[in-house]
């Protein structure tokens, strides 16, 4: 079997436009991935257009060589670019192994760890940064059947903070442990806002209401920066989305001060996510990996966490997201009262309905603008 083009599709949801690929191979089997990064849905396409002469001609099973080629041999640092192109391609060649074996994704990732995956929500906060939205949104979340929920109650804050918005962020989240009640897990993002200092304070203050992980809290790319606060919080640090290389986790690891990572398969590959959950295993870690991106990305992380004995939780953005949305994989996958089963057909056990993509083009204001006021909406932004 050899891969013979890739197409791809661009579909504008209105927070983030979700880019889509597909792999056809000589002998009619087309495999689904997605290279989704908020602002650069036209970039990430050249970029796969660009790149995908490298694969043309290979047999998708071998998908190290394919990462290689997409990575080592361009000789560039394209950053999360570069790795969404490849984990696009990628992750389509695993869809293509699956369906040519009749089996799914995470029976070849080493199989069924878990009985079902347990699901957090994001997405759910739309709408004004007040401590009322956040209870009212947080009850009718626990309603549906979760037992966590994820939010950033930061509004447009960046590095520092003046007092009244201080303390409106930790309204915002006693408002949502009084609406959700001490046995649901809430998980503070922090969306790499704060100094060392800011996060070290939020961290102190927020504690009254027991969150299960403060995320992000600082920029990623000053590793001892995450470090210190992880080292100093009274509140678990989880962290990870923004790498795309292996050994930026290792870098991360080494210090054993994160033990909740939160990879992001998007910018990886199914392969080297799958290294990496390994990596964070031996140093009794848990993954969480990032599922904000569209779709096909959720699907991809319940193949990779099935599969991963070191799973903690599951993100889902999407039963929180436009009501279309379940119409534009064919099987949806469904959240049953907090938990989720991948997809039981070959490959990644879904594929995308193109009409349903048609409907909803391509828009440059499609993006989430994280510190300016009023992203919290999640509405078009131009």
């Amino acid at each position: 079997m050899k891969i013979i083009d890739v197409h791809t599709h661009i579909l504008g949801n209105p927070w983030k436009n979700w880019l889509f690929v597909q792999v056809e191979t000589d002998e009619g089997l087309t495999g689904l991935g997605e290279g989704t990064l908020n602002g650069f849905a036209k970039t990430v396409e050249a970029a796969i257009h660009e790149l995908k002469h490298l694969v043309i001609g290979m047999d998708p099973f071998d998908v190290e060589t394919i990462s290689l080629r997409l990575f080592r041999d361009v000789y560039s640092d394209g950053g999360q670019i570069q790795g969404s192109a490849l984990a696009a391609i990628e992750t389509a060649c695993w869809d293509i192994m699956g369906k040519a074996l009749n089996q799914p994704v995470y029976k070849l990732l080493g199989g069924r760890c878990h009985d079902k995956l347990r699901c957090y929500a994001n997405g759910w906060y739309r709408g004004p940064s007040t401590p009322e939205n956040f209870h009212e949104k947080a009850t009718a979340v626990v309603a549906k059947g979760y037992t966590a929920l994820k939010f950033d109650p930061f509004g447009a804050a960046w590095r520092t903070v003046e007092k009244r918005d201080f303390n409106l962020a930790l309204e915002n989240i006693a408002a949502v442990r009084e609406a959700v009640g001490p046995d649901v897990d809430i998980l503070i993002e922090g969306h790499n806002r704060f100094s060392v200092h800011t996060a070290l304070q939020f961290a102190e203050a927020m504690m009254p209401s027991n969150p299960t992980w403060f995320e992000a809290p600082v920029p990623p790319l000053r590793v001892s920066s995450m470090v210190e606060v992880a080292r100093r919080s009274p509140v678990p640090v989880a962290c990870g989305e923004d790498y795309y290389s292996r050994e930026q986790f290792a870098e991360l690891l080494k210090h054993d001060a994160v033990h909740i990572i939160q990879l992001e398969p998007q910018f990886l590959g199914i392969s080297a996510s799958k290294q990496i959950s390994g990596m964070v295993h031996a140093h009794n870690g848990v993954t969480a990996p990032h599922s904000a991106q569209g779709p096909v990305c959720s699907v991809v992380c319940a193949h990779l966490n099935m599969a991963t004995p070191n799973f903690y939780m599951h993100e889902i953005f999407d039963e929180f997201n436009e009501p279309w949305e379940e119409n534009v994989l064919l099987p949806g996958m469904k959240v049953e009262n907090g938990y989720l089963q991948p997809p039981e057909g070959p490959g990644l056990g879904v594929e995308l309905n193109l009409e349903e993509v048609g409907k909803h083009p391509y828009h440059v204001g499609n993006w989430l603008p994280l510190f300016r006021s009023g992203w919290e909406k999640r509405e078009r932004m131009v």
